[in-house]
């Protein structure tokens, strides 16, 4: 589950130098755009790889999504996020061939952040670009996925590499897959409401040994630890009533990982299409409905700068599985404010599974506490 709102008519007419470009921290809503033409998630289809690691245009919205936690020799600890979101802006049947390497039907934007809590430090960043040129894309073979000089390109099967520099912070690192792709939902089916269509294809890649360096203020750190990559691909909107959501990815030192999401309705109830995944060591994995699992919290930070209030450490219970685990920010101040505002950032994590105690590192995203996501994806 990824933020993805409905400013991208403004985003479009920005970039054709028809509207200024969203300004920092803003909360710019364009009118609800017609979905009628594109394709839609309305029934589980085979995910085919590396097909399905690339782009998929005739779907409105798309993104690839890294987060990961990384540690030097000497236990200084960063959390970060890399994000590409592509966004269609025509459906299929109108797109035609134009003249101009410059013309793009599709618009594509990304989040770099970096959580460095050791100097209780946390930055974030976002580029926008349209899908010609070269400036931004995506491909499946090799697998590729950029906007100008943030990157993530294959280099063997299965390892990636990452880069991202941003003023005084930058990332080069070596990702590794070490269980494949994990289906999420019905097979990769994630439905997110009961309308037709209200639903994606979503995978995730939620081991990925990572090895590299973090850069801040000019000094290299070499760094090792996980990541985590998810990518989803819809025509979809949060159905009326929900607000937001709250999603966890987390990894575990016995080679558990977990993915779960509640998605929230305006009521302050958590709504029945809210579900997650246990992914044992052995990359099999067990589906889990809502009401098979709680995540409650255990406090709240209310942001200095956009005054929201967000939940800060939970508890997550799992009783068919033996999961008990409590989850604390690795830093309050996670929140990235650009062109919409929400909360993203490191957790660790300490608990049992199955009767051993576990510890271990994740990521938390929560939308919809600063304003409501309602028709939004």
């Amino acid at each position: 589950m990824k933020t993805l709102p409905q400013f991208f008519l403004l985003l479009a007419l920005a970039l054709t130098g028809c509207a200024p470009a969203p300004q920092l921290g803003s909360r710019l809503v364009a009118p609800t755009e017609n979905q009628s033409g594109f394709a839609r998630a309305e029934a589980m289809q085979p995910l085919e790889f590396p097909r399905d690691f690339g782009p998929h245009p005739d779907y409105q919205t798309e993104w690839w999504y890294y987060t990961g936690n990384l540690d030097t020799a000497d236990g200084r600890h960063f959390g970060y996020q890399f994000t590409v979101f592509r966004r269609a802006l025509l459906p299929p049947a109108e797109r035609t061939e134009r003249a101009s390497g410059w013309a793009a039907d599709q618009i594509y934007f990304a989040h770099f952040a970096l959580s460095d809590i050791g100097a209780g430090e946390f930055t974030a960043a976002e580029r926008f670009g349209r899908g010609a040129a070269g400036l931004a894309g995506a491909q499946a073979e090799p697998y590729a996925v950029w906007l100008e000089d943030w990157r993530v390109e294959e280099t063997a099967p299965g390892v990636v590499r990452l880069t991202a520099v941003h003023e005084s912070i930058a990332l080069d690192l070596t990702l590794t897959d070490l269980k494949g792709p994990i289906l999420q939902g019905d097979r990769g089916y994630s439905r997110k409401g009961a309308e037709p269509g209200n639903a994606s294809y979503y995978y995730s890649q939620t081991r990925l040994e990572s090895a590299g360096t973090v850069t801040v203020n000019g000094e290299a750190f070499p760094v090792s630890g996980l990541s985590w990559k998810d990518h989803e691909y819809s025509t979809s909107a949060l159905s009326e009533g929900q607000v937001g959501w709250d999603w966890f990815a987390l990894q575990l030192d016995d080679g558990t990982d977990l993915m779960l999401y509640t998605m929230r309705r305006a009521d302050g109830t958590v709504d029945g299409f809210s579900h997650g995944t246990l992914i044992l060591a052995d990359g099999t994995t067990r589906p889990l409905a809502w009401g098979e699992y709680s995540i409650t919290p255990t406090g709240e930070w209310t942001s200095p700068h956009s005054g929201a209030v967000y939940p800060s450490g939970w508890q997550i219970e799992i009783p068919e599985y033996g999961v008990s685990l409590t989850l604390m920010p690795w830093q309050n101040d996670q929140e990235l404010r650009l062109s919409f505002v929400y909360w993203e950032g490191a957790v660790r994590i300490e608990g049992t599974h199955a009767g051993a105690a576990v510890t271990g590192n994740g990521y938390v995203e929560l939308t919809g506490y600063f304003a409501s996501m309602e028709g939004e994806f």
